[in-house]
């Protein structure tokens, strides 16, 4: 049996990683090892981030439905009551596009919130 030589795979297993890191600093993207390490932990908070992504997305529409709906003399949870009980099912990202993008639209549904209360 033939011997094998395993540096030319190695090489390109190093190469991977290494551009993987690219933009990392100092030994972090330069050293294989130091760049191994810190492509797992930039693994990790990308997993965990793009599920805080939706909760921080969720914040924001209730931050800016929040907003709009004061101008109407209702807060958020006044006006989510209110849109329950006239029966509007209108989800928060939908509704903060109206109030940034269509507030005449947003007003219709602030009024028969208010209306329902």
């Amino acid at each position: 049996m033939s011997r094998v030589k395993r540096g030319v795979t190695a090489h390109r297993r190093h190469k991977k990683l290494l551009a993987r890191t690219k933009g990392h600093h100092g030994q972090r993207h330069r050293v294989f090892r130091r760049a191994s390490e810190s492509a797992l932990h930039a693994g990790r908070y990308s997993y965990a981030d793009r599920r805080a992504r939706k909760g921080d997305f969720r914040r924001l529409w209730i931050t800016r439905i929040n907003a709009a709906s004061r101008q109407y003399d209702l807060s958020y949870s006044k006006l989510i009551d209110g849109m329950n009980k006239a029966g509007i099912e209108v989800d928060r990202k939908m509704l903060a596009n109206l109030a940034v993008e269509r507030p005449e639209a947003f007003e219709q549904i602030a009024n028969q919130a208010r209306a329902a209360l």
